[in-house]
């Protein structure tokens, strides 16, 4: 259903039931910042917001960005170039290929990014698209025995476990520096400083603090199955010229795949992560 708003003239378009908004403005009204506050609300609600065929250059999406909040020191001046082309960027490619994946960013740090913003430069002929989970709907519809036997738990984020679904054959320098990365121990259950609740899974997951190994592991593969659920996804077929705002503390997201010679290029600016997560208590398994 399209809605606008009278006092903001944002057009609206819900793009599924649970996830995504494509939004309707110009690239002037956006970068004036005026309507910040609701994109920011907006993102809160729906997860993904789109919007379609602005062609932002570098300056003017640093510049959207910091209307939203405190742009991220990644990549050049806070922009990070997403490719496969290892020619263009090495660390790019190695750190994209894990973009393969179900997972959150920054989840091995103490405080997750907030946001990201993804600005579509060119395209691969095949593949390529981006599915996005809604881990707050996800939540807010489990059952509610599941709820009660996984709310106090928590969850241990490693660098060395995402990396093991890129390189399962690394050298021993490589899982050297896997391993320099200290473990971060996150609530599985997230409670947002809005009050909304999701899930703290993805590729980084090593297992349940405290857990059974077996025990823990079933448990994670039945909740990235519930949250990952087609009711839960929104997959976005890019156009050139595609600006994108995910919301990194409540939704998931991978890419289809795609040649790495295809040339698939896409500039991202990422909001800071403010809401880190509280000290570890004691995890007990049901």
């Amino acid at each position: 259903m399209r809605s606008s708003s009278a006092e903001t003239k944002l057009q609206v378009l819900d793009l599924t039931p649970n996830i995504g908004a494509q939004v309707e403005i110009d690239a002037a009204s956006l970068l004036s910042g005026r309507h910040a506050t609701e994109i920011r609300d907006l993102l809160e609600r729906r997860g993904v917001l789109v919007f379609r065929g602005l062609h932002l250059d570098d300056a003017q999406q640093r510049a959207f960005t910091r209307t939203l909040g405190e742009l991220s020191p990644q990549g050049d001046d806070g922009l990070f170039r997403i490719t496969l082309d290892e020619a263009a960027s090495p660390a790019a490619a190695e750190y994209v290929r894990g973009s393969f994946h179900w997972r959150i960013d920054g989840a091995t740090d103490d405080a997750p990014s907030a946001a990201s913003v993804l600005n579509a430069r060119r395209l691969s002929a095949t593949g390529g698209q981006t599915e996005f989970c809604n881990i707050c709907v996800a939540w807010e519809e489990m059952p509610h025995t599941v709820k009660i036997s996984i709310g106090d738990l928590h969850v241990v984020h490693t660098v060395e476990t995402a990396q093991w679904l890129i390189d399962p054959t690394p050298s021993y320098e490589e899982l050297r520096r896997w391993r320099s990365h200290a473990p971060k121990v996150h609530p599985l259950v997230w409670t947002k400083k809005s009050g909304r609740k999701s899930l703290m899974l993805g590729s980084a997951v090593s297992h349940v603090d405290g857990a059974d190994t077996d025990e823990g592991r079933m448990l994670l593969r039945d909740l990235m199955e519930w949250a990952t659920q087609p009711r839960y996804v929104y997959r976005h077929q890019w156009e050139v010229g595609d600006l994108l705002i995910f919301d990194n503390t409540g939704v998931m997201r991978r890419v289809t795949p795609y040649a790495p010679e295809s040339g698939r290029l896409i500039t991202r600016t990422t909001i800071a992560g403010d809401e880190p997560q509280p000290r570890r208590r004691e995890s007990r398994l049901f």
